[in-house]
């Protein structure tokens, strides 16, 4: 379904690739209860971020499900690809954090 943003006389929109509509899109984390994380519940588009945490609310936590929410304009988020997962991981890997890297003398004995 695709529809158009009313526009008022002089407003100016972002034509950035990250907006569709006029709209930036924002990222919606709920947090269900106390002591539980924040999980990405879904995306909206919203003009700024107190409409946008007025829209989570609306769609998100209809029911009271959540306690927490917070939201984070989209192209605020930086992450790697899945393909490039696997240099950041062998990257981070160090050997000489587990017991066998090492070489016990026959002088120390039983460890």
């Amino acid at each position: 379904m695709s529809y158009d943003v009313p526009h008022l006389p002089g407003e100016q929109f972002d034509t950035s690739s990250d907006v569709r509509h006029g709209y930036p899109m924002w990222e919606v984390f709920v947090r269900q209860r106390r002591g539980l994380s924040h999980v990405h519940s879904g995306s909206l588009h919203a003009p700024d971020a107190e409409t946008a945490l007025q829209a989570a609310r609306d769609v998100y936590t209809r029911r009271q499900e959540g306690v927490s929410i917070w939201v984070v304009p989209s192209s605020e988020i930086h992450a790697f690809e899945p393909d490039e997962a696997i240099d950041y991981y062998e990257a981070s890997e160090k050997a000489y954090r587990h017991a066998t890297h090492y070489e016990i003398p026959d002088e120390v004995g039983q460890m």
